[in-house]
C-alpha cells in the first residue's frame, strides 16, 4: 500500500508554526474569550491590544470560525488580540473600541463573502443570516472587507492594515463582479489595506505579526508566501515572464499541454513515471529513451529557464481583462496553473501606474501543525456577550452556523477535486492538509465533556469534503510538479491514493469512545473516490448515515459536467448500487440526497429537460433548488462572464460556452428541477413545445408533466381547453400524480457555500 505524501515535503523551506520565539505579552498566558470590549481587556490586565481583528461574523471561539483560529494562533504567539465583530461601518468610532492596535488590523468579512451572504443567486437580498444572532440580516455592509479596512484607516491613519479571509482571497486580482455585471479591481485597490493574505493564512500571519513587531515597516514585507501588495516596478533580480508565453492567446501552434500530469506527458513520449514496488525512482526500461529537452531555434540564447522562485509572470493589466473577455479568460486560466505551491510563481498585475503583486501560494501546514492549530484552547461556543440574561444562546441570541457546528470536527482542509464552480482549492488549495487521529479523538472527548447540551451525537467528521481525509499523490515529486487542475477528473489519477483505510480507523474508534452515541457524516461525499473503496462505504452506510447522504452528481448530461469536471452519472449509480446493498444488509432504509445545480455555463435547455426526466424516472423531487452562483475568480465564473472555456487554451475562435443569461432562462432552468410544481407547468408546457418535445406533455408514465393545470378550487383544468374542467375522476387521478413522494425530498444546495461555513478558514463546499 502507498502512503499518501506528507505536506512537509513542501514545509522543508517554512518555518515550523511553534518555532517562533513568543512574544512578551505571553505572560499573560490564554484568556477564555478573546476580548471584546475594553472592560474585558481590563480584567485581562491589557493596557492595549497588540492585534485588532474586525470580522462580519458574530465571533464564535470555535476553531470553524475564521475570526477564532487566527485570534487563538496570533494568541499562542504570545500577542494580545482582540476581537471587533459585526461593528456598525456608518462610522469609525467603533473601529475605536479597543483602542489603538500596537501591530495591526487584521480585516475580514467573514466565513463567507459578503455578497454571496447577503444576495440570492437571483441578486436578491437575503432577509437571514447565519452568522448573526437571531439570524437577522443587515448586520454587515455589501463589500464589507473594503469598507471595514476604510473604517479602520479613518480609525487610525498610521496602524497598518492585513486583509485576509475567503473575500479577499478570492478578490485578489482583478475579478469579474456578478453583482455589479462587471470587472473589479483587485480588492488591494479599493480597501487600501497595505497586504493581503490569501489562502489559509496562519503560516502568513504568525510572521507578519513576529516581523512588525520587530518594527520592520510593513511595505518592506514583500517575501511572504500567500500575500499580495503594491509594487511600482518590478525590483532588480527578477525575471518577468509575459504570461501569453505561459499560454498564448490566440492563433499559435500546439504545445505541450500544461495541465496533463506527468505520466501523461510522459506517456506522450513513450517514457513513463510508474514507480517499482519499494523503490524511490521510475521504473527503468531500456528499451524506451528517455525524455529529453528539443531546444526550439527561436528561443536560440534563452535555453534556460529562469529561476522559479525569481520569476514573476505579468498577466494582462487590469484595464485590458476589464475590455478584453479573451485576456480575462487568459488571465484566469494562467492564475489556475500558477496554483500549486510545489511549482507556482508569482503573478502581478497592473492597475494604473501600480502593480498588484502576488507571491506563491502559502505552504501546506503540516499534520503536526494542523494539530497545534486545532488544539488551542477554543471556548468552543459564541461569546458571552450574545447571551441573554441567563446565559443561554436561544431566540435572539442563537446563531445558526454556530448550531450547525457545535458538534461537529473539522479533521481535513483542502480539496484536489477542481469543480470550476467551486472556489475551495483557489482559497484553501489542492493539497490535503490533515490532522492525526489522535488530534481528533482529543476533540471528540473535548465535545462529550466539555460543550453544553451534548447528548452523544457528532454531527460530522469531515471538511471541504467528506472522505479526502489523508489522501494525497504517491511520489512527492510528482505532485510538487504537477500543474493538473483536478486530480479526479476526467478520471482518478494513477497517482492519486485512495485508500480510506486511515478514515475507517477513525470513524471505528470514534464511536467506540464511551458516551459517544453515533457519528454522523454532513460534509458532502466525493462519491467517485468512495467507491475505490468498499469497505469505507460500508462503514459509512452502516455506522454514519442518520437516514439521508447527501451527495453531489450536480448534472447527468455530459455538457455540463465537462464544464464542472465532474464524473458521469454512472459512478452515481455505483455508489448507490453499494448504498443500497450495505443498507440492506444493515436491516436499514436509507435514502440519498443528490444535489444538482441549474444554469450552470454549458448547460443547454435539452440537458435540463433530461435531467428532469431522470429527476422523475428514479422518483426524485426537490423541495428547494439553487441555481449557479457566478462566485468570484472560479473557473465556471470566468466562463459566465467571457463565454470561453478557460480548461483548454483560450483562443480568438477557441470553444464557446453556451452561457444560460436572463432571468426568464435562469428560471426555466430552475423550473425543470422542479418538475412536479404545478407553479412550474406553464413555463415548461411552454418550453417543451418550443424544443418540439410536446410528447413530454401528459399523463403517461414516461411524459413529464400532466397537460392540465390545477386552479384555486382545488380541481384542474385543461392546458388546452383552458375554459373546460375536466371530469372529478380524472382530476383526481391527476391530482394523486403530483402528491411528493415520501422520503424523497431533496434538500437546498446553494452554490457557494451549501452550509454556513464549517472550515477553520473559509466555507465549506459540497462535493
Amino acid at each position: 500500500m502507498n502512503a499518501p505524501v506528507d505536506v512537509s515535503f513542501f514545509a522543508r523551506a517554512a518555518k515550523p508554526l511553534t518555532s517562533y520565539r513568543k512574544y512578551w505579552a505571553s505572560r499573560f498566558g490564554a484568556s477564555k474569550f478573546l476580548p471584546m470590549s475594553r472592560a474585558e481587556m481590563d480584567q485581562l490586565g491589557w493596557d492595549s491590544c497588540d492585534i485588532i481583528i474586525v470580522t462580519g461574523d458574530a465571533y464564535v471561539d470555535h476553531p470553524s470560525f475564521g475570526m477564532a483560529v487566527i485570534g487563538r494562533v496570533l494568541e499562542a504567539q504570545g500577542f494580545r488580540v482582540g476581537i471587533i465583530a459585526q461593528p456598525d461601518w456608518q462610522s469609525a468610532d467603533p473601529f475605536k473600541a479597543l483602542g489603538k492596535p500596537n501591530l495591526f488590523f487584521g480585516v475580514t468579512a467573514g466565513n463567507m463573502d459578503s455578497m454571496i451572504n447577503r444576495y440570492t443567486a437571483d441578486r436578491k437580498i437575503r432577509s437571514d443570516d447565519a452568522y448573526t444572532p437571531g439570524d437577522v440580516g443587515g448586520k454587515r455592509p455589501d463589500r464589507a472587507a473594503i469598507v471595514y479596512s476604510q473604517r479602520c484607516r479613518e480609525a487610525f491613519k498610521d496602524v497598518p492594515i492585513v486583509l485576509g479571509g475567503i473575500e479577499g482571497s478570492l478578490r485578489r486580482i482583478a475579478h469579474y463582479d456578478y453583482w455589479s455585471d462587471k470587472v473589479r479591481h483587485s480588492i488591494l485597490v479599493d480597501a487600501k489595506c497595505d497586504l493581503l493574505l490569501y489562502g489559509n493564512a496562519e503560516r502568513a500571519i504568525v510572521e507578519i505579526a513576529h516581523r512588525l513587531a520587530a518594527k520592520e515597516p510593513v511595505r518592506d514585507i514583500t517575501d511572504v508566501r500567500g500575500t499580495a501588495f503594491f509594487r511600482r516596478s518590478t525590483p532588480e533580480g527578477w525575471f518577468q515572464v509575459d504570461s501569453t508565453s505561459v499560454d498564448t492567446p490566440g492563433r499559435v501552434e500546439d504545445h505541450i499541454n500544461p495541465y496533463q500530469t506527468t505520466q501523461e506527458q510522459a506517456a506522450a513520449q513513450g517514457s513513463t513515471c510508474a514507480k517499482e514496488e519499494g523503490s524511490g525512482m521510475p521504473e527503468a526500461n531500456p528499451a524506451i529513451q528517455p525524455m529529453t529537452f528539443v531546444a526550439n531555434p527561436a528561443l536560440k540564447q534563452k535555453l534556460k529557464p529562469p529561476p522559479r522562485d525569481r520569476t514573476v509572470i505579468r498577466l494582462p493589466s487590469y484595464e485590458q481583462v476589464k475590455s478584453d473577455p479573451v485576456l480575462y479568460a487568459h488571465a484566469n486560466r494562467v492564475l489556475h496553473l500558477e496554483t500549486n505551491p510545489g511549482n507556482a510563481r508569482a503573478l502581478v498585475q497592473a492597475h494604473g501606474e501600480r502593480d498588484v503583486w502576488l507571491t506563491p501560494p502559502p505552504i501546506p501546514l503540516t499534520t503536526a501543525e494542523m494539530d497545534h492549530v486545532f488544539d488551542l484552547p477554543y471556548a468552543r461556543a459564541p461569546h458571552p456577550g450574545y447571551a441573554d440574561e441567563n446565559g443561554r444562546h436561544d431566540g435572539a441570541t442563537k446563531i445558526p452556523a454556530w448550531e450547525m457546528i457545535r458538534f461537529s470536527i473539522n479533521i481535513m482542509r483542502g480539496c484536489f477535486g477542481g469543480c470550476t464552480f467551486c472556489s475551495i482549492t483557489e482559497h484553501e488549495g489542492r493539497i490535503i492538509q490533515s490532522r492525526s487521529e489522535d488530534s481528533v479523538i482529543r476533540e471528540i472527548e473535548d465535545i462529550r465533556d466539555k460543550v453544553e447540551g451534548f447528548t452523544g451525537t457528532i454531527s460530522d467528521l469531515g471538511g471541504p469534503t467528506a472522505n479526502m481525509y489523508r489522501l494525497g499523490c504517491r511520489a512527492p515529486e510528482i505532485e510538487a510538479a504537477c500543474r493538473k487542475p483536478s486530480c479526479v477528473y476526467p478520471g482518478i489519477c494513477q497517482n492519486l491514493t485512495t485508500d480510506h483505510g486511515p478514515l475507517v480507523k477513525i470513524y471505528r474508534r470514534g464511536r467506540a469512545l464511551k458516551g459517544i452515541k453515533k457519528i454522523l457524516i454532513g460534509s458532502g461525499l466525493r462519491y467517485d473516490l468512495a467507491i475505490q473503496s468498499p469497505e469505507y462505504v460500508k462503514e459509512l452506510v452502516q455506522h454514519h448515515v442518520g437516514g439521508y447522504l447527501k451527495i453531489a452528481p450536480e448534472h447527468t448530461e455530459q455538457g455540463p459536467l465537462t464544464k464542472m469536471m465532474k464524473p458521469g452519472i454512472g459512478n452515481y449509480d455505483k455508489f448507490k448500487a453499494l448504498f443500497d446493498k450495505f443498507s440492506a444488509e444493515a436491516g436499514k432504509k436509507q435514502y440519498l440526497i443528490p444535489y444538482f445545480i441549474a444554469a450552470h455555463p454549458g448547460t443547454s435547455d435539452e440537458d435540463m429537460m433530461n435531467l428532469a426526466l431522470w429527476l422523475k424516472k428514479n422518483g426524485f423531487r426537490a423541495d428547494q433548488v439553487q441555481t449557479f452562483y457566478p462566485s468570484p475568480m472560479a473557473t465556471a465564473t470566468a466562463m459566465y462572464h467571457t463565454s470561453k472555456n478557460p480548461l483548454r487554451k483560450v483562443t480568438r475562435d477557441s470553444e464557446g460556452v453556451d452561457i444560460v443569461r436572463g432571468e426568464r432562462r435562469r428560471r426555466l432552468h430552475k423550473a425543470f428541477l422542479r418538475y412536479h410544481d404545478a407553479n412550474n407547468w406553464p413555463v415548461l408546457r411552454e418550453a417543451l413545445k418550443a424544443m418540439g418535445r410536446a410528447d413530454l406533455i401528459g399523463s403517461g408514465k414516461h411524459q413529464l408533466i400532466p397537460a392540465y393545470q390545477p386552479i384555486t378550487d382545488g380541481s384542474y383544468q385543461s392546458a388546452r381547453r383552458k375554459n373546460s374542467t375536466p371530469t372529478a375522476g380524472k382530476a383526481a387521478s391527476t391530482a394523486m400524480r403530483v402528491k411528493p413522494a415520501p422520503g424523497r425530498i431533496l434538500t437546498q444546495h446553494t452554490g457557494l457555500p451549501p452550509r454556513p461555513g464549517v472550515t477553520a478558514k473559509g466555507p465549506r463546499k459540497a462535493r
